[in-house]
C-alpha cells in the first residue's frame, strides 16, 4: 500500500480486495469506479469510498494483459462500473456478479475507449 497523497492510495492487486472488504465491513459506501488506459500497456482503475463527508480513493494499476477480481459480490453497485470498463475499455473483470457480456451499451465498436494502435 502506498500513500500517493489527497486521499489516493495505491494498492498491490492482493491488498485491493481485503481492503475493499475492509470498507464495507466500516459502512463506507462505493462512490464510483473509473478506469484510464494510462500508456498503451496499463490501466489505471480508481475506486472512490464515501463515509460521512470523507472520500478515499483506491488506486490499482493493471496491465493491459492481467485481469481485476470484481467487487461486485462486496458492493452490487459496482457491476455497473466493471461491465462498462470491461466494454468500453477492454479490462479484464472476472467474478462479476452480473456479466452484461459487452451489451451494456449499444455501441457499433469493441472498446472504444482505447485507441486502435493500443489494442
Amino acid at each position: 500500500m502506498q500513500d500517493l497523497g489527497q486521499d489516493i492510495i495505491k494498492l498491490e492487486k492482493d491488498e485491493f480486495l481485503p481492503e475493499v472488504q475492509k470498507k464495507r465491513n466500516e459502512n463506507w459506501r462505493l462512490g464510483q469506479i473509473c478506469c484510464a488506459f494510462v500508456d498503451g500497456t496499463t490501466y489505471e482503475v480508481s475506486y472512490s469510498f464515501c463515509k460521512d463527508l470523507e472520500v478515499v480513493h483506491f488506486r490499482l494499476e493493471v496491465g493491459k494483459d492481467e485481469e481485476v477480481l470484481s467487487i461486485s459480490r462486496i458492493y452490487d453497485s459496482a457491476v455497473f462500473y466493471e461491465n462498462e470498463m470491461h466494454e468500453l475499455f477492454g479490462l479484464n473483470v472476472t467474478n462479476m456478479a452480473v456479466d452484461c457480456q459487452d451489451k451494456l451499451y449499444r455501441i457499433k465498436e469493441t472498446t472504444p475507449f482505447v485507441k486502435k494502435e493500443e489494442k
